[in-house]
């Protein structure tokens, strides 16, 4: 879906609270680096896919605790009040190009996973950011509400292939119950 003129959005964060008077957001980043956080980028608030938000031009933002605080044009404390718990997306195109093998969690969700011994596993549902590495969440839809745990280490996620949906693990033993 385009919207704007722009083809692909990867969400980076959410609002989670207002700072001060003047309209700044306080804002969970999901990106590695704040640097994606530059003053004069367009951020689309809201939910990107249902056309459901606006887009909004950053005028600054600051490392807060443990996310950011930002202000954009347009936004006053009021506004800011009605963003709490949206999304924020970015256009895919202003974002820096990737390392070979790195991607962006946007990318890795609704994947298909499977193990080389054990086959299918069942769907990436999110990313969970831990201090040492990433953890893949997979949802199984062979059990009914079960959950795999996969780390994000290149020994154990032996090919990813975002054109065909697919991602190839190799489990470690005692990791869970499926070997």
């Amino acid at each position: 879906m385009a919207y704007k003129g722009v083809e692909e959005v990867i969400t980076i964060g959410e609002v989670t609270g207002v700072h001060g008077v003047k309209g700044y957001i306080k804002i969970k980043s999901f990106a590695q680096s704040y640097s994606v956080f530059s003053s004069g980028i367009s951020f689309f608030i809201g939910v990107y896919k249902e056309n459901s938000g606006k887009w909004y031009k950053l005028i600054e933002a600051t490392p807060h605790k443990k996310g950011l605080i930002a202000l954009f044009e347009g936004v006053d404390r009021n506004m800011a009040e009605s963003l709490i718990g949206k999304m924020l997306s970015i256009a895919k195109s202003s974002l820096p190009e990737l390392e070979e093998d790195t991607y962006y969690w946007e990318e890795l969700k609704g994947l298909k996973v499977t193990d080389v011994d054990v086959g299918y596993l069942g769907l990436l549902d999110h990313v969970i950011a831990t201090g040492s590495n990433d953890v893949f969440v997979v949802k199984s839809d062979i059990e009914s509400n079960s959950e795999i745990l996969i780390p994000a280490l290149s020994w154990v996620v032996l090919s990813v292939n975002i054109d065909q949906g697919e991602m190839v693990v190799d489990l470690p033993s005692g990791l869970t119950n499926l070997k």
